[in-house]
């Protein structure tokens, strides 16, 4: 099994940045798995970005969704973020929330069985202002409780606020 540690927090909040010095600190080799699906130009220069702040100690391995498929026993592993794996399960269930839901559950714990560090990003979407729309308030439950399935086995937890970690569990 997994030994996990969850990063969450709001947007801009020093996650990513926390989660690659943690796993540097873990290895001389570790694992950057990528979960965005590119969806316009906007959005394929922050992907950039993000490449750019990692060297070449990193492998990357990038995917949507089917995160068990790859093989990251003995690694040390970054997924970065499961807000943006879970839009695309959100998506492709045509934004059905008990689908959605069941599904990135059953991916997970077929994933988190393989014996590897990983370190996990989410988002806290449920800290910020009431999503207007019905769609977006399904994604912050969706969010919120796979955030809730993941501490729950997680092994360490922090909080990031304003860029300052903090460890909750």
């Amino acid at each position: 099994m997994a030994t996990i540690t969850l990063i969450t927090g709001g947007a801009r909040s020093g996650k990513s940045s926390f989660a690659q010095q943690m796993a540097e600190a873990k290895s001389n080799r570790p694992v950057y798995l990528a979960t965005a699906r590119i969806w316009d130009e906007d959005f394929a220069e922050r992907v950039k970005r993000h490449q750019a702040d990692r060297d070449e100690r990193w492998e990357n391995v990038e995917e949507e969704k089917q995160l068990s498929k790859h093989d990251f026993s003995g690694k040390v592993v970054l997924m970065d973020c499961v807000t943006l794996w879970l839009t695309n399960f959100f998506h492709d269930s045509d934004y059905k929330l008990d689908q959605a839901l069941e599904a990135a559950k059953a991916e997970w714990e077929n994933f988190i069985r393989q014996d590897m560090e990983l370190i996990v990003v989410t988002n806290e979407l449920g800290m910020g202002v009431h999503p207007e729309h019905e769609t977006a308030r399904k994604f912050a439950d969706l969010q919120g409780w796979v955030n809730q399935h993941i501490a729950k086995a997680a092994d360490s937890v922090y909080l990031l606020v304003s860029g300052i970690p903090v460890k909750i569990k």
